[in-house]
């Protein structure tokens, strides 16, 4: 097959060099994007008058064609031609003789590539968005239901305060709305055509990167045809965005895993989401959870692999940046399927409210609710610190609650304690105390899952 920059050469290539160059094995699934990006481009010689209306509607309609053999499986692929914008010219041209040899005027495969990379990025932080939306409704959805249970907070995986389990969830709805808006403020960067930079220096040609950028949906074109050419900030931008849903994916995975365990008892994972052993037969494996929590290694591995991929490149392309879709598109791939999962993970799991409940008392969760009822009574922070750590050594000594020590032992301690300690004493006293914004307490949550209700309904 004729190579479409092989005019300046007169050996042919070896194939050893062919195997080693091509891209199509990974990048045959930019041909809706190219083919895309090629119809806008066409469109626009059309209006400048280097395509006729009749030679722009003859590449479009043969560009269609050819895109629905790529979606049934007829087309052909082969590492002669590179990668899949060569593959979709050579058949344009193969098709539509020297019309179809037209249709790369004004352009090089440098803008051309940067602009399949971002639709498709377009396209993908739309589908990420639509997913990370499922796992936020997910927990809300079973926010209502779960509003009754309180739980232990946790600092340094040791108890500390009690919340309402459904801050809990809606935590993790917070961490995936900073996620969502990562990624729509992404857009904005990659939002910005490519087309008209061509090879580096523009063109000669009286092309007009504005109509091609209106066409495919971009809000501008690029002002600087040298930063296009080298550009993959925008990659490297929405990696970095799915390697942080990553993160809060595994913790979210780490955090049910651990409350999946006799030792914490806390939850029960559905059956359709965990595995048994091939030799334990009374095992309950939480695989999947565990497969979220690994896979998340790769989409943050391709951060530094991206980095180290651009890093010292001068400007403007080189043919390094061919890698960078091998890192996107694994990146994307795992947190994707990641996402899918989830939400059904979280809808079926069960708590264990018994177990729950039954140890809730134990590790003196009321203690910082005690020590700000005596800042209420005129206590200096410090110094009420102080005076609870000294009732829970006592409390220990003896294998009590505080709940359980006399008013008079109280008082012994503190003066400035009265009868009406009671009211914040006991892990439900202490938690119904909370009262401060965004707190764990029972009215704060409920109002906060109202305010994530309003927030996820559906778009009238």
């Amino acid at each position: 097959m004729a190579k479409a920059w092989g005019g300046r050469f007169e050996g042919k290539t070896d194939p050893r060099v062919e195997t080693f160059t091509e891209s199509i094995s990974f990048d045959a699934r930019l041909a809706a994007v190219d083919l895309c990006g090629s119809q806008g481009h066409a469109k626009m010689l059309a209006q400048v008058g280097l395509l006729t209306v009749a030679e722009c509607d003859a590449i479009c309609r043969t560009l269609d064609e050819i895109g629905g053999e790529i979606a049934r499986g007829e087309f052909r692929f082969s590492v002669e031609l590179e990668d899949i914008h060569m593959h979709i010219e050579s058949a344009l041209i193969a098709r539509q003789g020297d019309v179809g040899r037209k249709l790369h005027t004004g352009r090089s495969r440098n803008d051309q590539v940067a602009t399949d990379l971002k639709l498709y990025i377009r396209d993908a932080i739309a589908r990420v968005d639509g997913l990370l939306a499922d796992v936020q409704r997910a927990f809300v959805e079973r926010g209502s239901g779960d509003l009754d249970v309180i739980v232990p907070g946790y600092t340094h995986l040791q108890r500390a305060q009690p919340v309402v389990v459904v801050h809990y969830w809606l935590a993790y709805c917070e961490k995936l709305q900073r996620d969502r808006e990562r990624l729509a403020d992404c857009l904005k960067r990659v939002n910005i055509s490519p087309l008209g930079a061509a090879a580096l220096a523009g063109s000669s040609l009286p092309i007009d990167p504005d109509i091609s950028a209106a066409l495919l949906g971009f809000s501008a074109p690029a002002a600087n045809s040298l930063d296009v050419s080298s550009d993959r900030d925008f990659v490297i931008e929405f990696v970095n965005g799915l390697a942080l849903i990553a993160v809060h994916l595994a913790t979210w995975a780490e955090e049910w895993i651990l409350w999946s365990t006799i030792e914490f008892g806390y939850l029960q994972l559905p059956d359709a989401y965990t595995t048994g052993s091939s030799i334990m037969p009374q095992k309950r494996n939480p695989d999947v959870l565990e497969l979220i929590r690994g896979k998340s290694a790769r989409v943050m591995a391709a951060v530094p692999q991206l980095l180290l991929l651009v890093k010292g490149l001068p400007l403007a392309y080189n043919r390094d940046l061919q890698e960078d879709k091998i890192a996107l598109f694994e990146a994307l791939d795992t947190i994707s399927a990641c996402l899918e999962l989830a939400p059904a993970i979280i809808a079926g799991a069960r708590l264990n409210r018994q177990q729950i409940a039954a140890r809730l008392e134990e590790g003196f969760l009321d203690a910082t609710a005690l020590m700000e009822y005596l800042i209420l009574k005129g206590v200096p922070m410090r110094s009420a610190h102080e005076t609870v750590g000294q009732l829970v050594s006592q409390c220990e000594s003896k294998a009590c609650r505080l709940a359980d020590l006399p008013l008079a032992a109280l008082q012994a301690a503190c003066p400035n304690i009265m009868a009406d300690v009671s009211q914040v004493l006991g892990v439900h006293n202490a938690v119904n105390a909370l009262r401060s914004y965004g707190s764990g307490g029972p009215a704060s949550v409920a109002q906060q899952l109202a305010i994530w209700k309003k927030r996820l309904a559906p778009q009238q």
